[in-house]
């Protein structure tokens, strides 16, 4: 990168990756010019139709742009603010190049065309710096080896995931008093012991050589209360973090819940378990997932109507439905329960992308598989919250499927990072697998 990058004048060009992860992006370059592709607009074409998050994203960045080029022509720099600091305008590359990214990489493709737009325009504008700015991490790669400086887009990244709020906590050495009196009276209203380690709904494992206790911090009570493996629908925790799942889970003063963790730590099944034993609550239970097809292939290549196309994507989640029905026989009262709440629609299993637009009251929704969401999209679930409502988020923000999100970006760790210690929400990292020895053995060995 060149040595006066911060005296600079910096003009930004984004690629189609980054629009479609939040439309809103070419408004956040403070003070710096930002530069839109041709090709970019033609890419987001394609996208226009559709229910997915992309194909939103796409409709309302062409819909800004028709606002903002009201009274001009997109060749000329357009100011994006009143200061006129930052300015906007679409660039086209030029054929005449004398580093041709189509010639070098011996290729046709959109990603040349927008690396020669970005070559172009650092060529007429000799006192700027051009920065490329895209989720492609294969074209920064490429940008970088044409000597264009490129970066990811940076806006709602978690910086530093190792030191990710675990909403949990382990306090050593505590007087045999403490931990008696949490265990005889079910809570404690001194919390001196914690001191700057206090945090609204933090888990606590309380340790007094082998005496211990589990604790969450009430903080609509201004205290210590005890932890308890509870019972829902037939599934009991088995270690520590479960339980604190568990009880954020069926907590009714917390209606924003995360659930973190690697495969088989139970994730899904302790929300789906702990929406069903509130049933009486809430009118209807919503499970819901991002689709996000294997080895990039689109739904419309499944054979069959729509339901067969997403059932597939949905098979998990109705692995844990019949799981928690499989803890009871078929004359039980309870599974008879959850084959009515099914019938009823009581329960409902459905793609993300059928969710947009709704207003949910009296219901808990889980969303599984969150870490495939971008923040804005987390955003724009929580926003449709009503009266009544409770969210549960799972994920596991190291097995992300989609291209253009990492452990910084995507939209799981970032609900974490700026909602940790609000009132209304509650956070768990699972780390002990439980679904079977062999699973554990892959994720501590594979």
């Amino acid at each position: 990168m060149p040595k006066k990058v911060s005296s600079q004048k910096k003009i930004y060009v984004l690629d189609t990756s980054v629009i479609i992860h939040d439309h809103n992006s070419f408004l956040n370059f403070k003070d710096n010019d930002v530069a839109i592709p041709i090709t970019v607009l033609e890419e987001l074409d394609n996208f226009k139709r559709g229910n997915d998050t992309k194909n939103f994203e796409a409709r309302e960045f062409t819909r800004l742009v028709d606002k903002l080029s009201e009274n001009h022509t997109l060749q000329e720099w357009i100011p994006l603010d009143n200061s006129q600091k930052s300015r906007f305008k679409i660039i086209i590359s030029d054929n005449n190049l004398k580093l041709n990214a189509e010639k070098i990489f011996d290729e046709r493709k959109n990603d040349h065309k927008i690396l020669n737009a970005a070559i172009s325009l650092q060529e007429q504008e000799k006192d700027s710096l051009v920065i490329l700015v895209t989720k492609d991490i294969n074209l920064r790669i490429k940008a970088k080896a044409l000597n264009l400086v490129a970066e990811d887009y940076n806006t709602g990244k978690v910086a530093d995931v190792s030191d990710l709020y675990l909403g949990k906590e382990r306090i050593e050495n505590l007087s045999s008093e403490v931990i008696k009196e949490i265990y005889e009276k079910g809570f404690l209203e001194d919390c001196s012991f914690l001191e700057d380690r206090k945090r609204n709904n933090n888990f606590y494992i309380l340790k007094n050589g082998k005496a211990s206790s589990l604790a969450f911090y009430n903080c609509h009570e201004n205290r210590l209360d005890r932890v308890e493996k509870l019972n829902a629908y037939g599934i009991v925790p088995r270690n520590a973090e479960q339980a604190f799942a568990l009880h954020a889970i069926l907590n009714p003063n917390i209606k924003l819940v995360t659930i973190q963790g690697v495969a088989g730590t139970g994730k899904t099944l302790l929300a789906l378990a702990g929406a069903i034993e509130q049933k009486r609550d809430f009118k209807q239970i919503i499970l819901a997932r991002p689709i996000v097809p294997l080895s990039n292939k689109d739904i419309g290549f499944l054979p069959g109507d729509i339901k067969d196309k997403i059932n597939p994507y949905m098979e998990p989640l109705w692995d844990n439905l019949k799981f928690i029905k499989n803890q009871f026989s078929e004359m039980d009262k309870k599974h008879k329960q959850i084959l009515e709440m099914q019938k009823n629609e009581k329960i409902v299993i459905t793609p993300l992308a059928y969710i947009r637009g709704r207003s949910l009251s009296d219901i808990i929704f889980i969303v599984d598989e969150a870490q495939n969401l971008t923040p804005h999209e987390v955003k724009t679930i929580i926003t449709r919250a009503g009266e009544n409502t409770k969210m549960i988020f799972t994920g596991d923000i190291n097995q992300i499927d989609t291209p253009y999100l990492d452990e910084h970006s995507n939209g799981l760790s970032y609900l974490i990072d700026r909602v940790k210690g609000n009132k209304l929400y509650a956070h768990v990292a699972l780390e002990k697998g439980e679904r079977s020895e062999l699973a554990n053995v892959a994720n501590e060995l594979l």
